[in-house]
């Protein structure tokens, strides 16, 4: 079995047709995943080493551009939850479940002001939300449903915390100066940011964050969940949830202008040749 780089030498397959020709894995399959936003080599592997090939059927359904949690943290555990489900029959869609119980537990933790608990809820919302989607992909159990529900509860719940956090820090005896103008920053700017990411991807057909290796490294900051959350759990164990808020509603302005800049950087581009993902280039 070749890999996805080395050449087959002629004498391989010495009962091949003349006119025959060789072609690596690669240069069969490809490598760029467009669905995970990643580079990967196929592969076909002796079915010898259980604990090897989980660890490549994870791999495989893990997504390349993310965030720096999800890219960083959270895959080591990730695969020994997936692992886990797998083995006792816990479908994607129970996990997607638990998420948003553990999504709605923030909410209403954040808005009592008891940040501790929520901070705890929320983060493990955010890994149950890596773990579904990877579950579903190397069990082949994913569904319509599934996909619908996992992604409309990650486009609709982050605001929501948002929004808790600043009514809870009035709730813990330190309001948020100006509270409404920094929801509407946060909330206004997600929305708008989504609306770049869709203006993106309908008149390029690619995502935003995949267009050059700089969109990519920088997904894994930008203003959303994840990289937010991670504001606020600095300034809560700092004693300062209020500086917490107005953090994130900064932040996200200043993503909301960066990814402007990009949109428009494609648009000037786009007049010189196709706009096309780094990751799809040999």
């Amino acid at each position: 079995m070749l890999d996805a780089a080395t050449p087959a030498r002629p004498d391989d397959h010495p009962a091949r047709p003349r006119d025959a020709r060789l072609l690596t894995a690669a240069a069969l399959a490809g490598r760029h995943d467009r669905k995970l936003r990643k580079r990967a080599d196929p592969l076909l592997t002796p079915a010898d080493d259980a604990d090897r090939i989980e660890r490549l059927l994870f791999s495989a359904a893990y997504k390349g551009v993310t965030d720096i949690v999800t890219k960083r943290v959270w895959p080591a555990p990730a695969l020994a939850a997936t692992r886990w489900c797998a083995r006792t029959a816990i479908t994607p869609n129970q996990v997607t479940w638990a998420s948003a119980i553990l999504a709605g537990l923030a909410f209403w933790l954040f808005w009592r002001g008891d940040f501790a608990a929520g901070l705890a809820c929320a983060w493990a919302m955010t890994f149950l939300d890596t773990v579904d989607g990877k579950l579903a992909r190397v069990t082949l159990s994913a569904s319509r449903f599934g996909d619908v529900f996992d992604h409309g509860l990650d486009l609709i719940h982050p605001p929501f915390w948002w929004w808790a956090w600043i009514v809870g820090c009035a709730a813990a005896g330190a309001p948020v100066a100006h509270g409404g103008l920094a929801l509407a920053i946060i909330v206004g700017g997600y929305v708008l940011q989504r609306g770049e990411e869709g203006l993106f991807l309908a008149r390029f057909g690619i995502e935003m964050h995949v267009w050059r290796r700089f969109d990519s490294l920088f997904r894994e900051v930008t203003a959303r969940r994840n990289p937010n959350l991670l504001i606020l759990t600095a300034a809560a164990l700092a004693g300062a949830p209020a500086w917490g808020a107005w953090a994130v509603a900064g932040w996200v302005a200043l993503s909301l202008l960066i990814h402007l800049a990009r949109v428009a950087q494609a648009f000037a581009a786009s007049r010189t040749g196709p706009v096309v993902a780094w990751l799809a280039a040999p």
